[in-house]
């Protein structure tokens, strides 16, 4: 065994890898600043001072000298939906940096059109009608001058709602007559009751009833995929699909292990789908390498005025999950939601379970108490502030400043955690750090100022809160001997620049398990 001095730490086994000259933040309390890291079998080995002295190691160490870039523990995204986002990645892209107009989206979709054969499915992503020119929702007669012989889904950026054309609709069975799946809506002419095109909270209805990708398709998307995250410092990521089931753990596990996406994964189970995963022996917190099974997902929306499902409905859906001893995440949007979420939290906190309350878009004060009272982690999206601050202001007037909330959160005791809502936001952490420290959105619109939080609280919430959420913080989060080497090398020090320029910082390398996964 060779055996060499390092730092400030005599008769170490030699590390695999080691960073010199750098400047690292480690969230760690122990030892918030260091200089080098060392990192032996995946791990974190060592962290503190070389006082400028290069180590002495063994050839087979590798050494990388950061020249004093920032390194911090790499970012983890605690809400995003991967198969939806490379899905998103080789579909039409019709998001405002490509389209303008409902025409501009007819064209995108009439050329695809071009390029495959009759009858397969066209899959677009991406639009908003805020964004278009004519402030409306395509409809399916749009989408059918497009592409009358193909089937055509157009998601909106929400993840929400989507278009779909005549052939489309009629693949699916959706008609005149059809009835509408709880919590789903169905638009209609006014003067005959035949579907517009335009459907509402109707994703898994959908996803039954459509094709999915071919595995040459979602091979290709989740490659896109895998390099977008590494790029922008992710090294870690939690799929909050609310359709996750055994199917998707061995698809997920496939290409964990063929090395097609590299992040480690948190899958949350649909809470509809728990039973799959125990017949397959799997529970809470089971896991294969970097995939791990999580909390149980469960979808509370508003439709009509309704909440489904029902507030005493969902309290057993929770209780249920409890006792099968899966924590929850609940998505709750509106305050009337997150409300009820809070409460069917608090009235089962006896199992004593780390519970979240996924986005919480809206937050009046009635609402902050009633999340004070259940103790959730909070799981919130800074992106959509940076992509959408003028459209929540224009839309909404006053009632935006209880919209993504994020200090006074914070300040009530409660943990935030950040992520993308991948395909719904770009996964760019850094990016959404900007938007959570000045809340201005990239249109240079203001979104309630008094709620943004320091640097350093933002760099938490993709770090060591992200950890928490999924109750890995033992693991990982921070730069700490035994925890995974999962780190970020930075152009900038995160906490030191101007806010304002937080999104202008390069990740300049990624490093998973001890492992070189990128480099600018």
């Amino acid at each position: 065994m060779i055996r060499r001095k390092f730092g400030d730490m005599d008769d170490m086994d030699a590390p695999d890898l080691v960073l010199t000259n750098a400047h690292a933040l480690t969230l760690d309390a122990a030892r918030p600043r260091a200089d080098a890291i060392a990192v032996s079998g995946g791990r974190i080995a060592w962290v503190g001072a070389c006082g400028g002295s290069p180590p002495i190691l063994p050839p087979h160490t590798q050494v990388i000298d950061c020249g004093g870039q920032t390194i911090v523990p790499g970012f983890i995204d605690a809400h995003c939906h991967i198969l939806a986002y490379a899905s998103a990645l080789t579909a039409v892209d019709c998001g405002a940096d490509a389209v303008s107009s409902i025409s501009d989206i007819v064209d995108a979709i009439r050329q695809r059109a071009q390029s495959i054969p009759r009858g397969d499915w066209i899959r677009a992503v991406g639009y908003r009608e805020f964004d278009l020119q004519e402030k409306r929702h395509p409809t399916r007669l749009d989408l059918d001058s497009a592409a009358p012989h193909h089937p055509v889904r157009l998601n909106h950026r929400s993840g929400h709602a989507c278009v779909l054309n005549s052939l489309a609709l009629q693949r699916v069975g959706i008609h005149a007559t059809a009835e509408e799946p709880p919590g789903g809506t169905i638009a209609r002419e006014l003067d005959t009751a035949e579907p517009n095109g335009l459907l509402l909270e109707m994703s898994d209805f959908l996803d039954e009833r459509i094709p999915r990708l071919s595995a040459a398709e979602l091979d290709k998307g989740v490659a896109l995929a895998n390099r977008r995250l590494l790029a922008a410092g992710v090294v870690s990521v939690h799929d909050a699909t609310p359709a996750n089931s055994v199917e998707r753990w061995d698809t997920m596990r496939r290409l964990r292990e063929s090395g097609s996406f590299t992040p480690s994964v948190v899958m949350m189970a649909g809470a509809d789908r728990i039973d799959g995963f125990a017949d397959r022996g799997l529970s809470y917190g089971s896991g294969i390498g970097a995939l791990a099974l999580g909390h149980a997902k469960i979808m509370l929306t508003q439709s009509g005025g309704r909440l489904f499902p029902a507030p005493d409905e969902l309290s057993d859906i929770v209780a249920a999950a409890h006792a099968r001893g899966f924590p929850v995440a609940i998505h709750a949007v509106e305050s009337d939601a997150v409300d009820a979420a809070a409460q069917a939290l608090a009235a089962n906190r006896a199992h004593g379970l780390r519970d979240r309350i996924e986005h919480a878009s809206e937050c009046p004060p009635h609402t902050l108490e009633a999340l004070r009272n259940a103790r959730p982690v909070v799981v919130t999206q800074p992106g959509f502030i940076n992509e959408s601050a003028s459209r929540y202001l224009a839309e909404l007037g006053a009632a935006s400043k209880w919209l993504y909330r994020i200090g006074a959160i914070a300040e009530s005791g409660l943990i935030v955690a950040a992520s993308s809502d991948a395909p719904a936001s770009r996964p760019d952490p850094l990016t959404a750090m900007r938007a959570a420290v000045t809340r201005r959105g990239q249109a240079g619109a203001t979104l309630n100022a008094g709620e943004g939080v320091s640097a350093m609280q933002a760099l938490r919430m993709y770090t060591t809160a992200a950890a928490y959420a999924a109750c890995q913080e033992e693991d990982r989060g921070s730069i700490a001997p035994g925890k995974r080497a999962d780190l970020a090398a930075l152009s900038a020090n995160p906490i030191a620049v101007p806010p304002e320029r937080l999104g202008e910082i390069d990740v300049t390398m990624t490093i998973i398990g001890g492992r070189i996964d990128w480099r600018m």
